[in-house]
């Protein structure tokens, strides 16, 4: 009482509002120096319970214009990081005979930090990157727009996948506040022998599917921004023709139905093994995905996938991918 200035006081009354505590009328001394009357105490005492309801109703609308204040500023936010994340996705796939890609990405309501890139070499070789950030809204489209720019910066010098993200690794962790990290996987591809060099830093592994078989691409290491001087494992792989490989992000695999199970890595991969592959793989994945988690389904993470297609040499079977890349082309032309 003391600390809220209630010494003067003559007279405290609650202002109550549908049986909450709302307020307190407090009044100091008398104007004429008297003692409040009997009577005074009553009309004050019979007032007050007409007070409290204007008065709940001006705190109520006050709380409601802080509210619409906050909602237009969350609005803009959310506006202003999916511009930022749209402005830095690739805006053509690559084009290489023999193979198809096919990306794929849509945002949550709450902007993810979800990315993807293609990174072409002059001699003829493609970077394929997909990450995420460990954050939401504008901090993590700022930190997914410096990771895209410094790792494109570092393998324009030619490194191999590991000593990128090494690099990479030493930038962010620098630059970036302690709460934050990023995963990702860079792989390089050689289209004109098939070869798939790549170091992962955290990220959901990619699954390699042939003949209906399904395999990991295995690789370790930490996510980017976490620790310095970590050292990121190589691997490599060869694609052989009718071959593809899925990189994806954690928002399909987190996914969730109705009675809170998830859709699960077994899952997809399961799915991966019965498709007949080919880049409508994608389209596949996201009508499962749809049937799993119903209508009602708040997307809590961004779905951001890459399929690569080596293409079969039978001629028949080319011209069949093909006709499925352009539908495919067309649809993620549309999500974006």
């Amino acid at each position: 009482m003391q600390d809220l200035k209630f010494s003067t006081a003559e007279i405290i009354l609650p202002l109550v509002s549908q049986g909450e505590l709302i307020g307190l009328l407090i009044l100091g001394p008398h104007l004429k120096g008297e003692a409040y009357t009997h009577l005074e105490q009553i009309m004050l005492a019979t007032l007050t319970p007409q007070v409290s309801p204007a008065l709940r109703v001006a705190q109520m609308v006050q709380e409601q214009q802080v509210q619409v204040r906050t909602h237009e500023r969350i609005e803009q936010e959310l506006q202003t990081a999916q511009a930022i994340q749209h402005a830095f996705l690739p805006k053509d796939v690559p084009t290489f005979p023999g193979w198809q890609f096919a990306p794929y990405y849509r945002p949550a309501r709450e902007v993810g930090g979800d990315f993807y890139d293609f990174l072409p070499f002059e001699d003829g070789r493609i970077g394929i990157v997909i990450g995420d950030v460990t954050d939401k809204g504008i901090p993590a489209a700022l930190v997914m727009t410096a990771t895209r720019t410094m790792l494109r910066a570092v393998a324009q010098e030619h490194v191999s996948p590991g000593e990128a993200l090494a690099r990479v690794n030493e930038l962010l962790y620098a630059e970036i506040p302690s709460r934050m990290f990023v995963t990702c996987f860079y792989a390089i591809l050689d289209p004109g022998n098939g070869q798939l060099h790549y170091a992962n830093a955290g990220q959901e592994l990619p699954y390699r599917r042939h003949d209906g078989k399904v395999a990991e691409l295995r690789a370790t290491g930490m996510p980017l921004g976490m620790m310095p001087g970590t050292l990121y494992e190589e691997q490599e792989a060869t694609l052989a023709p009718g071959e593809s490989v899925l990189f994806y992000s954690d928002g399909m695999v987190e996914a969730h139905n109705m009675q809170r199970d998830m859709f699960g890595l077994p899952r997809l991969m399961a799915l991966i093994g019965a498709h007949p592959g080919g880049t409508t793989l994608i389209d596949f994945l996201l009508g499962e995905l749809a049937t799993f988690t119903g209508d009602d389904w708040e997307q809590d993470h961004d779905v951001t996938m890459v399929v690569v297609q080596r293409i079969s040499s039978s001629p028949e079977v080319e011209a069949k991918q093909g006709s499925e890349m352009n539908v495919l082309e067309r649809s993620t032309a549309h999500q974006r």
